[in-house]
C-alpha cells in the first residue's frame, strides 16, 4: 500500500525517543548518542525517519538528551520531507517523562511514539490506519520473535486487547514482544506526570491493561534493537541484507 507523503498532516505527529545514555553500547559507540550509531554507513535514526516518511508522517519531534547537540546539528529543522523539532531533556526522564516533555511540541490529536534504538520492519502506515479505526486510547505494534525472553512477552485477547505483560525470562521461547512503536490519543498522554522520570513500559502500559490498550500484530516483521554491541552487529547484518521491505 502506498501512502501520500502528507496523509497524516494535522492528524498524527511522531515523537522519536532519542535521549538514552547508551551505557551498554559505550565500548563500541563512545562519541555519539545511541541513535547516531553508524549502521551500514548511515546513522541508525535515518532508518526510522525513512519509515515515517513512507507512512505519511510529516512532523517529528526528537526527544533528545545525551549529546543532544549532535542530533540537532546533524539534521536541523528538516530531514527530506519531515519537519523536525526538538525537545531536550536536562535530566534523565525515562520514556514517559520524555514523551510528556515533548508533548509541548505536538499539535495533533494523535501521537506516534517510537523508541529510537529499535527497528521493526513493518508498515507503520497500516498500523496507523488500523489503530485510528479502532480508536483505542493507546495501541502498540507487537513483533513475533523466536526468543521473547530477552524482551518480555505480551499476550492478547482474541479481539486484540493487550491482556498482560511478562517480565524478561530466559528460555521463554517464541512469542509476541513490544516492538517500541506506539500510537496514543493525545488525551492519554496529557495526564502523564511532568518533571520527573517515569516509564511508559513499566507504569503507563500496565495501567492501561483492561482499559483500551490494543495490540497490532506484525508477525512477519523483522525486529532489531541496538542496545548492546552484539545487537548492533546484528543490525548491521540485517540492514546489509536489505531490511525495510527487502529482508
Amino acid at each position: 500500500m502506498q501512502y501520500h507523503p502528507n496523509l497524516y498532516q494535522g492528524i498524527v505527529s511522531a515523537v522519536v525517543l532519542a535521549g538514552g545514555l547508551g551505557t551498554r553500547l559505550r565500548s563500541v559507540v563512545a562519541d555519539r548518542p545511541k541513535v547516531m550509531a553508524q549502521v551500514v554507513g548511515r546513522p541508525f535514526i535515518e532508518f526510522l525517519f525513512d519509515q515515517l516518511i513512507e507512512a505519511g508522517i510529516q512532523a517529528v519531534v526528537l526527544a533528545t538528551g545525551y549529546r543532544a547537540e549532535q542530533i540537532e546539528e546533524a539534521y536541523g529543522p528538516r530531514y527530506r520531507s519531515l519537519e523536525l523539532s526538538y525537545s531536550r531533556e536536562t535530566q534523565q526522564l525515562g520514556t514517559g517523562g520524555a514523551v510528556k516533555l515533548a508533548l509541548a511540541e505536538v499539535r495533533t490529536p494523535w501521537v506516534l511514539v517510537l523508541n529510537g534504538d529499535s527497528f521493526c520492519d513493518c508498515k507503520i502506515g497500516d498500523f496507523l490506519a488500523a489503530s485510528i479505526r479502532v480508536a483505542s486510547p493507546a495501541a502498540m505494534i507487537l513483533a513475533h520473535v523466536p526468543d521473547a525472553g530477552r524482551f518480555g512477552q505480551v499476550t492478547l485477547s482474541a479481539g486484540g486487547a493487550v491482556t498482560s505483560f511478562s517480565e524478561k525470562k530466559p528460555d521463554a521461547g517464541a512469542g509476541l514482544i513490544n516492538a517500541g512503536i506506539y500510537l496514543f490519543k493525545r488525551a492519554t498522554l496529557e495526564d502523564l506526570p511532568a518533571g520527573r522520570a517515569h516509564s511508559l513500559e513499566r507504569e503507563l502500559f500496565p495501567a492501561l491493561v483492561g482499559h483500551g490498550l490494543w495490540g497490532y500484530q506484525a508477525n512477519d516483521a523483522g525486529f532489531i534493537d541496538i542496545g548492546t554491541p552484539e545487537s548492533l552487529l546484528s543490525a548491521q547484518k540485517l540492514f546489509k541484507r536489505g531490511a525495510h521491505g527487502d529482508a
